[in-house]
């Protein structure tokens, strides 16, 4: 099998067209939307327990995902923000190992991780990740982490 890695980052890599073009062509506009936000400062993934991650194979881009502060929460909620694995790398466990990460480091601040999903696809991922439905009007998945 294949080996990726999985690597905080801090700036948005050049890479990330190539995955927004995909994710478009896919009919997901959030890759464009997480493109424009760190352009413009709406969103860089700065705030204290904050993150945005990627996923690197032989220096390729292979996938990204963001961990913020939930807009739609008390100060105790994360919410994972614009994961996406290109497709070539799917069925390879980089999504998975991807939000693992990403709710590893979220357990360090934060007591709730939310998410939002519109795919039948993306409800079965993030299930089979460990997060269960929620009927709230922000956000379709949740995680309780630690004693919350």
């Amino acid at each position: 099998m294949k080996r990726f890695e999985i690597q905080q980052i801090a700036h948005l890599p050049p890479q990330i067209l190539t995955l927004e073009k995909e994710a478009v062509g896919e009919g997901f506009r959030f890759l464009t939307r997480l493109i424009t936000e760190w352009h413009s400062g709406t969103n860089r993934f700065d705030a204290p327990g904050e993150c945005l991650m990627a996923a690197y194979l032989n220096k390729q881009l292979i996938g990204i995902g963001g961990l913020s502060v939930d807009p739609y929460a008390d100060n105790n909620a994360a919410r994972l923000r614009r994961v996406y694995v290109a497709a070539s790398s799917r069925g390879q466990h980089v999504g998975q190992t991807l939000v693992k990460a990403l709710i590893e480091r979220a357990a360090l601040r934060f007591q709730i991780v939310r998410l939002s999903t519109d795919t039948s696809e993306g409800n079965a991922f993030y299930r089979h990740c460990g997060f269960k439905r929620t009927d709230d009007a922000h956000a379709t998945h949740i995680m309780l982490l630690g004693d919350a």
